[in-house]
């Protein structure tokens, strides 16, 4: 069991490494409007995209839910 949280949360953190910038992890999570906002700005300039990267490795929640 622990097994599978660990393997989620690898998927998680490659997601968010490899298609944050797109905004991939966010609307994976039901946060379509910030998603789209990442899109569309390149994951707010980078600067958005690098926190996002350091919360999910943290386990913090995402800033600008729902």
């Amino acid at each position: 069991m622990a097994e599978d949280k660990d393997n989620d949360k690898l998927i998680q953190i490659l997601i968010t490494w490899l298609l944050g910038y797109l905004g991939i992890h966010r609307m994976m999570k039901g946060y379509w409007v910030s998603g789209i906002v990442y899109l569309c700005t390149f994951g707010l300039f980078s600067v958005g995209y690098i926190i996002d990267l350091i919360y999910v490795i943290t386990d913090k929640p995402l800033m600008w839910q729902k």
